[in-house]
């Protein structure tokens, strides 16, 4: 079933935010069963876990979502096909050796990477995940080429319910056996939560190829591969500078808990106040900073086959409506995040870990969470647009200075952990703009200005009411009700003078999945 642009993004905002807000319990739930131990051996093993998924993956998901959208707009599903035949056997061969690898040099690799040498257990617990998921996303970028986002949506529900599901009952099952196993345990509830999402997945695609799914598998594979020599060269020149960019955004991020503490030390505060405050500025005002980024992720996931589908048909104008499509829907939904982080950043960290000072680092970074939220879309745009190498030299550029600018920054005493903080807000802002650069060098992409600077109002009236109503109506109120009905007020205002300045219309609200038409009726035509 196909879709439009604007319905299949925000089927999976509606998906992606229900799916963050569930993975939220669940380490919330998890880390009730687990303890701080616990989740000191799930934390070790699963970002190794996931950055494993991104090399076997290989950035094929983004890869086959845009060739597969050419091909189809080129009418040719023998070729779309073919793309998804390479795409899972190169994920499936690249599974099987990373697999074979973990299982036979798990204790050595453990040793070598954990500082708890009872990380091997759940590290082992952990190796099915990665060709289930692998192999799920690829199928996903397939679905997602023909723009059709609802299989995407529901199996990342599904997933995330089968894990909600399962997490408590396989962690208690194997707790009397120790911390280890019930960390073991919770790991294998995302097995269980991948297989589930991927099983959904591929009865969605036999029951959308019914005539044609078994013609994927008519040839010998080797056959196959001898005649598809300019079918994978097209998959990698995609999927390879993805791959690239995520494995460097992946190493600095391994850099960055080696870098700001050491920094700090050397400004002259004790060890343990390093991590303290490493531990403020990276486990908790930085996932709230990420949190809003899931309405970006799905705008990227739409606009990649979206934008390679109207450049393979070289229709220009239509590149650039879906780009600034994409741009609007992005300025429009996180404008208010920015604001929400920036006006309640003390209040809402102090109700959540009992620590305002976390809530001064969420300020400082806030307001360039708009930089953060357009990057995902610039980036996609890109790879859409076959550009994914400009990407990966950004991303490289921005990596490296940011993690020149921690240390620089950070060692000195009078920034101290504000020094990590102006070096994330620096690359942020940096990648962004060399991003939109590139788009404008590329394509000449523009802007409505006076469009930009309506939602810009909109954004400091919103701000200005919520800080009075929290200084003057609410001041005395409990955080709960402070934070819910300031927020609530002035997103309201925010709304109506979106509305009344004619940036949403009747048009826009349309749009929206199963309830568009009923609210239509209450907007004017912009």
């Amino acid at each position: 079933m196909r879709q439009s642009f604007f319905y299949g993004t925000v089927i999976l905002i509606i998906a992606g935010g229900v799916t963050k807000v569930l993975g939220f319990a669940n380490r919330i739930v998890l880390s009730r069963l687990i303890g701080a131990e616990g989740m000191g051996l799930y934390q070790m093993v699963v970002p190794l876990l996931y950055f494993l998924i991104t090399v076997t993956t290989f950035g094929l998901p983004v890869a086959i979502a845009k060739q597969v959208a050419e091909t189809e707009a080129a009418q040719d599903s023998r070729q779309s096909r073919r793309f998804l035949l390479l795409a899972l056997a190169v994920t499936g061969g690249i599974s099987l050796i990373l697999c074979s690898l973990l299982l036979a040099l798990s204790g050595r690799i453990s040793q070598l990477l954990f500082a708890d040498a009872r990380a091997d257990i759940v590290l082992l617990a952990a190796v099915p995940v990665i060709p289930i998921a692998s192999i799920s996303m690829v199928l996903r970028g397939y679905f997602q080429g023909k723009h059709n986002m609802t299989p995407t949506a529901v199996s990342q529900l599904v997933e995330q319910v089968v894990r909600m599901v399962l997490v408590v009952v396989m962690t208690l099952a194997f707790l009397p056996l120790g911390i280890q196993y019930a960390t073991a345990g919770a790991v294998g509830s995302i097995i269980f939560g991948e297989a589930a999402g991927l099983l959904y997945i591929l009865w969605q695609y036999r029951r959308s190829s019914r005539n044609t799914a078994a013609r994927v598998w008519e040839q010998p594979l080797l056959a196959v591969f001898s005649q598809s020599r300019k079918s994978l060269r097209q998959l990698f020149s995609v999927s390879l500078p993805v791959t690239l960019s995520r494995i460097v955004g992946s190493i600095a991020y391994v850099l960055e808990p080696m870098i700001v503490p050491f920094a700090l030390v050397m400004s002259g505060v004790s060890t343990t106040v390093a991590t303290s405050l490493y531990g403020q500025f990276a486990g908790m005002a930085v996932p709230l900073l990420l949190f809003p980024t899931f309405l970006t992720y799905s705008l990227s996931v739409s606009l990649v086959p979206a934008v390679a589908e109207a450049s393979y048909q070289k229709n220009a104008p239509l590149v650039h409506r879906r780009i600034y499509q994409a741009m609007r829907i992005t300025l429009v939904i996180g404008a208010p995040c920015t604001v929400l982080l920036y006006i309640f950043a003390e209040p809402l960290c102090g109700l959540l870990y009992n620590n305002p000072d976390v809530g001064l680092l969420l300020k400082e970074m806030a307001p360039f969470s708009v930089f953060l939220f357009f990057q995902a879309p610039l980036a996609a745009a890109l790879q859409g647009l076959d550009y994914a190498q400009v990407v990966f030299r950004n991303t490289l550029i921005g990596a490296v200075v940011k993690t020149a600018a921690m240390f620089v920054f950070t060692v000195q005493p009078q920034f101290g952990i504000h020094g990590a903080v102006i070096a994330l807000n620096i690359n942020i802002t940096l990648v962004t703009l060399l991003h939109l650069a590139s788009l404008v060098k590329v394509i000449g992409f523009t802007v409505n200005v006076l469009e930009l600077c309506k939602i810009g109002a909109a954004m400091v009236a919103m701000g200005y009411a919520g800080s009075y109503m929290a200084a003057h109506w609410f001041a005395d109120a409990p955080v709960i009700r402070l934070l819910f009905l300031c927020s609530a007020a002035s997103t309201l205002l925010y709304l109506v003078l979106l509305v009344a300045m004619r940036i949403l219309g009747k048009q826009d609200v349309r749009r929206i999945p199963w309830i568009g038409e009923q609210l239509a009726i209450f907007f004017p035509r912009r």
